[in-house]
């Protein structure tokens, strides 16, 4: 079984919120409204003692939700990725916000047992949670020197890494985690020799970790948790949505899903670079509610942890459905897909894309003249910021009634599906379903009420099929 727990993720909004993670008691966490700094100093002139400054007139701003948040019962605190420094770096001028972080098998606790001036956030963070009894996980910068002996040690003579941090409720430094999918603009990091796979056992439970990007990959996302078991991921991230596929809670919450694990993700929000959405996701769905700050109030939760689908089965055993009309195509996120348009307010399609295949049965309310819908196919090499093999079936909505408009992002939608059923011929077990999740293999409707879609979508990661190193992402 699951243990409980509770988590606070850090976001940016200009309110607490109140958030249940998992269990059989009411247990309140919340959320942190935080902004990193836009003016933060981008000269190579910048010298440690600055950038100490910069970092901690952020920590001052966690540090009084982080104590809010442990009087309501907290257990857990995720900062985000880039959540103390910032981003768009070069080499030389992120050097000075780097600490060396050690292995933690050191066994140490910064907080009482302060090494030097290179670690003073460890130490704060360390204090940190010590001080309030919580778990801490946080988005910070590793160094490591080496020399000429080492064929890949960089020019200036030091490993520089995107790192996660975490500590126990005493302040011990408990996991290290260097990213290792890293996104286009990190010119300032580099890659990890190896991917690592970093999990910790708390008293509630066995969690993992890794950062943004990642959980593209099946070095460290995946294997982390059908090989080491764990029952949580803590995930910092600095994403930025991407309509209509790569939305952060939509994706992020299907993951969850078809992985069977609890997913703590706590995302920079940054509204310029549509960066939004810290949410706690559990295999059943998100577990997110608000207050205003007036009112507080609880949930009971007793969650389920679904079988795993074979995403094949039912479009393997179903007959494609004929259709007079012919396909076009149509762009997502760089990908080419293959579209049908639906013509009619109830029907049956399938579209194929190589060995993909799609069917989708339906029935609209009624069938608006001025909104078009298509169903999408896509199996391939995703080649853009990043390669990375998919197969994606997807119903969604054009943004007009002009059919070079579909997989264009699109923002509201006023046809309603009273049933439909999505399913595909898929060579992957990872696939990832964004709307109502059944167990059979296919995404359909399960409810009375009729729902105003906007795009719904089955997306497949076929891992074997990746190129040995992931590039970037929608995300950092």
């Amino acid at each position: 079984t699951r243990n409980k727990a509770l988590c606070f993720c850090m976001h940016a909004s200009a309110s607490l919120a109140v958030s249940v993670f998992w269990g059989l008691v009411e247990m309140l966490a919340g959320y942190l409204a935080h902004r990193v700094p836009s003016s933060l100093p981008r000269t190579e002139t910048l010298v440690p003692k600055e950038a100490l400054v910069l970092m901690n007139k952020n920590l001052d701003v966690l540090e009084n939700a982080v104590q809010l948040a442990a009087r309501q019962g907290a257990h857990i605190i995720v900062i985000p990725e880039d959540g103390i420094y910032g981003w768009v770096f070069t080499r030389e001028t992120i050097y000075p916000y780097l600490e060396d972080i050690p292995d933690p098998k050191v066994n140490w606790i910064p907080c009482t047992e302060p090494r030097e001036r290179q670690s003073m956030m460890q130490q704060r963070l360390s204090c940190l949670a010590k001080d309030n009894s919580i778990y801490g996980v946080a988005n910070i910068g590793d160094k490591k020197p080496c020399n000429a002996s080492d064929p890949q040690c960089p020019p200036d003579g030091c490993y520089q890494y995107n790192t996660d941090v975490v500590f126990d409720s005493k302040g011990r430094l408990l996991a290290r985690y260097h990213k290792y999918n890293l996104f286009a603009p990190e010119i300032q990091f580099d890659f990890p020799k190896d991917s690592e796979f970093v999990t910790f056992e708390t008293p509630f439970g066995k969690c993992g970790i890794f950062t943004c990007f990642d959980i593209f990959s099946h070095n460290a996302a995946v294997v982390l948790v059908d090989e080491f078991q764990v029952d949580s991921v803590l995930y910092p991230l600095a994403w930025y949505n991407t309509l209509p596929l790569l939305s952060a809670a939509p994706f992020h919450s299907a993951w969850a899903r078809a992985m069977r694990v609890n997913l703590l993700a706590a995302n920079t929000h940054n509204t310029s670079m549509h960066m939004t959405e810290s949410r706690i996701y559990m295999p059943e769905g998100v577990k997110v509610y608000h207050y205003d700050m007036e009112t507080e109030s609880g949930q009971l939760i007793e969650p389920t942890y679904p079988a795993a689908v074979d995403w094949s089965a039912y479009a393997r055993s179903a007959k494609p459905f004929l259709s007079e009309q012919s396909d076009f195509p149509g762009m997502i996120y760089f990908d080419e897909f293959t579209f049908i348009e639906l013509k009619r307010n109830i029907g049956n399609y399938t579209v194929c894309q190589k060995d993909l295949c799609c069917h989708l049965t339906y029935k609209m309310s009624e069938k608006r003249t001025d909104e078009v819908y298509a169903l999408g196919a896509f199996d391939g090499l995703h080649t853009v910021e990043g390669q990375y093999y998919l197969q994606i079936c997807t119903l969604l909505k054009c943004q007009i009634t002009d059919l070079r408009t579909c997989g264009e992002p699109v923002g509201s939608a006023f046809t309603k599906f009273e049933e439909f059923s999505l399913s595909g011929t898929f060579a992957t077990c990872y696939v990832f379903p964004q709307i109502i999740l059944s167990g059979n293999g296919r995404l359909r409707s399960r409810s009375r009420t009729p729902l105003p879609v906007l795009v719904m979508a089955l997306y497949g990661k076929v891992f074997e099929k990746d190129p040995p190193r992931l590039g970037q992402g929608p995300g950092r």
